[in-house]
């Protein structure tokens, strides 16, 4: 599973856009890297003469192909990527007019959680004229990845350094055709972005018709999968889990890719069909076989204000 930092061992970059090339601006170099929030490190894939691998703080955090934006090499990314290519074909991209809810080509993506911007990477290559921000907690990593992965530029795709939810908070409502939640700190997603009030802001910022994506990654007793389920079911009125059968079954240590939306998923047979043709075949839980799975487990909220003085 991809994870991002140690827990509670995460610093505060400060507040900024990354816009050009920073200190791996000659490309990729393998090596040890000190970051804002501690170190990363840059290998080169042995089986991809074109792959590299990022580790942060000494987890596996991203891969990229710079011959191939499309080339995902994590499966959860495969299946987010399924799913919103599912809800907005590219190949509709060139042939409608109209806004960002009607042209695939335009879609608004917000990333939470940069590491190498794989995810984003793929969209831009997948819809050319889609808009993308990605945020990111460490400045000086930002800085590196702009400069290794010659990302696309403004207004193509903005890096925003910052923390997750306080950026999340400042957005103008009904802005962004989907979000993604893939941030972690030691094995979990800090709990500010796990809660039903930070949903209500996700909510705020998609469009109607929007998706909001979360990688949740949980251990066999799948407590932390379930509270994540129990929440977004709780904040949107559709919801879907991707994730292959020994996870669902808690059978191992994992990731499971949770959605909600305002508007149906619907059955889509060419999703299924290609989740499961992946080297790690991966299922879909409809709306209620999800509410089954979070039956009686506490919504997560907000910790309670301190007492004023």
């Amino acid at each position: 599973m991809a994870k991002r930092g140690k827990s509670g061992g995460r610093g505060r970059a400060a507040a900024g856009v990354v816009e050009s090339p920073g200190p791996g601006s000659k490309g990729p170099v393998e090596g040890v890297y000190y970051v804002d929030t501690g170190d990363c490190e840059l290998i080169a894939d042995q089986d991809n003469s074109t792959g590299w691998l990022l580790k942060i703080n000494g987890v596996m955090s991203s891969h990229i192909d710079l011959a191939d934006p499309l080339f995902l090499d994590f499966e959860y990314m495969r299946w987010i990527a399924a799913l919103i290519e599912s809800r907005w074909p590219p190949s509709d991209a060139s042939s409608t007019r109209g806004g960002a809810a009607d042209n695939p080509g335009k879609l608004r993506g917000l990333h939470l959680g940069g590491g190498a911007c794989s995810l984003a990477r793929y969209f831009a290559a997948a819809y050319p004229d889609a808009r993308q921000v990605v945020v990111e907690l460490d400045g000086k990593l930002a800085e590196y990845v702009r400069g290794w992965f010659d990302l696309p530029k403004a207004p193509l795709l903005r890096i925003r350094v910052g923390e997750a939810r306080e950026v999340t908070e400042t957005l103008t409502a009904d802005t962004r055709d989907f979000i993604i939640r893939d941030v972690f700190a030691g094995a979990l997603t800090p709990r500010p972005l796990t809660t039903a009030e930070f949903n209500q802001h996700v909510r705020r910022v998609l469009a109607p018709g929007g998706v909001y994506v979360v990688n949740s990654g949980d251990a066999p007793d799948l407590k932390s999968a379930r509270e994540d389920a129990a929440t977004i079911a709780a904040s949107f009125e559709h919801t879907l889990i991707i994730a292959d059968p020994a996870m669902l079954k808690g059978r191992r240590y994992g990731n499971m890719v949770m959605a909600g939306s305002d508007v149906p998923f619907g059955d889509d047979p060419k999703l299924a069909r290609r989740l499961l043709g992946g080297a790690v075949p991966a299922h879909i839980w409809d709306d209620a076989q999800v509410r089954a799975f979070a039956a009686g487990i506490p919504v997560r909220h907000d910790a309670p204000a301190p007492p004023e003085d």
